[in-house]
């Protein structure tokens, strides 16, 4: 198995301050994986974000002991997707993109792991690929990424998960069945192989990684890769597609994962903890069903379920609880920023 990952030595992220992790190719010669398995002409981007709303207090008076970061949230209407940022008392827009036509940027438009960063894909009516373009947070400096081997120009935009992050500035993008890692910051593809892994997820400063091998599930650590068994509840299991990991822990022990669909929208919600070194789930205090959970790089864990936010510490005891906003109660939590 080849994969991808950051070089020994690199530095963790300082809050507030873009990082841009240096990669190097790395074997796992020790854990003796073995390898796994293995376009349209690019659209003309569409026009630039439309302007962003001004601030608006939502009384989340809850967040700022439990949370004192900010929440990211997406929201789409018929013709634009929403970037919702909420931090303390405040829910503000940050950006609007246009949907343009065709389902590609609506099931693609995903927030890096630190929050400064936009991605999607913009195809046609009817395309499962498409253009990959990036912007800040607030929708400006949009690019393109142009074709530059191994990237052939067009990026999958269907199933699963099509754009995966790898750092704040690492992009992992799928054509065909090949992945390419992009350089976001360089608008261009990353040195390097981006190994030949299937369902990889990475933790948010890119050290540790979630993904399959031949059919086998397995999680990195500082100390090499740990494949690990998971069965879903057969109650729920004969209804989706399978399942995949959403997020993965800062230490790469534990990982959240969620069902896949089986139509090719998007997906963004997981239901259960595994931890990988044991292969068992982790009961998770709270009540009510789990709509998604998310590991923060500050070692968090947040919770989501249809009341509000718990949030755990790395032991998963509870370390407080934030009621939503109203404005985004409904929407997608895809990241978080401390």
């Amino acid at each position: 198995m080849n994969v991808f990952r950051p070089a020994a030595g690199a530095t963790t992220r300082s809050r507030g301050v873009r990082h841009a992790v240096a990669l190097a190719a790395a074997a796992l010669a020790t854990v003796g994986l073995s390898a796994c398995t293995a376009g349209s002409p690019e659209p003309a981007a569409s026009d630039a974000p439309a302007p962003v709303s001004s601030a608006a207090p939502v009384g989340n008076t809850a967040a700022p002991t439990a949370l004192t970061g900010t929440r990211f949230y997406l929201g789409t209407t018929d013709q634009e997707a929403v970037i919702h940022a909420v931090r303390g008392d405040v829910d503000r827009v940050t950006a609007r993109i246009p949907l343009g036509a065709g389902d590609c940027v609506r099931n693609t438009i995903t927030i890096s792991p630190y929050g400064e960063r936009l991605a999607w894909v913009e195809g046609g009516p009817g395309k499962d690929a498409g253009a990959l373009v990036t912007s800040m947070i607030d929708g400006s400096g949009k690019r393109t990424v142009e074709r530059k081997a191994p990237f052939r120009g067009t990026a999958n935009c269907l199933g699963s998960n099509p754009l995966v992050w790898n750092t704040n500035d690492l992009l992992m993008v799928q054509q065909d069945r090949q992945s390419v890692l992009i350089d976001v910051a360089d608008n261009e593809p990353a040195d390097g192989d981006a190994g030949n892994e299937t369902l990889k997820w990475w933790s948010a400063d890119g050290r540790s990684w979630a993904a399959v091998s031949e059919g086998k599930p397995y999680a990195t650590d500082g100390s090499g890769a740990h494949f690990y068994r998971y069965t879903p509840p057969k109650v729920e299991a004969a209804h989706h597609d399978g399942w995949r990991v959403r997020s993965v822990s800062m230490d790469g022990r534990y990982v959240a994962v969620g069902w896949m669909n089986t139509d090719p929208s998007r997906n963004d919600g997981s239901f259960a903890v595994v931890d990988t070194a044991t292969s068992t789930v982790v009961d998770l205090p709270g009540e009510g069903d789990i709509r998604s959970i998310l590991f923060t790089a500050d070692e968090k864990a947040i919770v989501r379920r249809a009341g509000g936010i718990t949030v755990l510490d790395k032991s998963f005891r509870p370390a407080g609880t934030v009621a939503e906003p109203a404005a985004v109660r409904d929407l997608t939590l895809l990241a978080y920023a401390a």
